[in-house]
């Protein structure tokens, strides 16, 4: 289902920096009505001056359970039946090492904020665009956040390839769910990108994870990240005005989606020499 972002309202999270940032001034650009939204208010107010003025914005937190539907409810009633693109864009990091150093709670933290907070304003924000297609408007679309690490389980990041495998399986389901309804699904899966994400990433509590590695880690993902967010948004929306259901970003993301296509088993023995090689124990 393609989707035209001329006369959209394009309902972005996590709005304030990196590729959220970039999606929201692309889509002003190219004629939205935008609806930026983050934790951080002080990079949203940022992201409104770099794209010129006229974001809407409006400070969410999406692993509040209780405030997505009180901002839906506030939100629904000023689409006036326009067609609502939904980017579920929010997300974290957590650099904990291996599952055994890390606790439930940090595990939940992450999982509330980048696959809940997906679940969680899908919830909130479908039934509008179920009754906006059905009313003959059309051109509402779901575009959900996934990763590379969508496919490929890695060592080290137990509860981030958690929840983007989730991310990517529900996606999925609403796709096959929403065939024939008018709306629009788009999972997206991201190689490297240049942003502040590993640096920003949460401290695993349990010590396992010093002040070298951290900053290892930081440094590697930096010179492995060679896409900027800039380009991402802009084949995030390429794809979305195409009605691809399934955007792989990057060279990274593309060898990476081929390679466990092609080797389901075998992959995790080579990514594991490939990160020995790039990383001190």
């Amino acid at each position: 289902m393609k989707s035209s972002l001329t006369n959209s309202v394009i309902l972005i999270t996590g709005a304030a920096s990196g590729i959220g940032r970039s999606l929201a001034i692309q889509a002003a650009q190219l004629g939205g009505q935008v609806i930026a939204t983050d934790i951080n208010e002080a990079g949203l107010a940022e992201t409104n001056q770099l794209a010129g003025g006229g974001l809407m914005l409006h400070r969410l937190d999406v692993a509040d359970a209780d405030a997505i539907p009180a901002f839906a409810s506030r939100v629904i009633p000023t689409l006036a039946g326009r067609p609502l693109i939904l980017v579920n864009n929010a997300g974290v990091a957590l650099n904990s090492g291996p599952f055994s150093e890390t606790s439930a709670e940090e595990f939940d933290w992450l999982l509330s904020i980048n696959l809940f907070g997906v679940i969680r304003m899908t919830r909130a924000f479908l039934p509008y665009m179920l009754e906006q297609s059905r009313s003959g408007g059309g051109g509402s679309h779901l575009v959900n956040l996934s990763s590379v690490f969508g496919f490929a389980g890695i060592q080290g990041q137990s509860a981030y390839c958690t929840a983007k495998f989730g991310v990517r399986g529900f996606t999925e389901t609403l796709r096959m769910e929403l065939m024939g309804t008018g709306v629009g699904v788009s999972c997206v899966h991201p190689g490297g990108i240049d942003t502040n994400i590993a640096r920003a990433a949460r401290r695993g509590a349990s010590g396992y994870v010093t002040d070298a590695m951290h900053a290892q880690t930081t440094t590697s993902f930096k010179q492995m990240a060679r896409t900027s967010p800039d380009e991402a948004a802009r084949q995030i929306w390429t794809g979305v005005r195409q009605g691809d259901t399934r955007i792989v970003i990057g060279a990274d993301g593309r060898l990476i989606d081929w390679l466990t296509r092609l080797l389901p088993k075998s992959y995790t023995r080579l990514f594991k020499r490939q990160l020995e090689k790039t990383f001190t124990p």
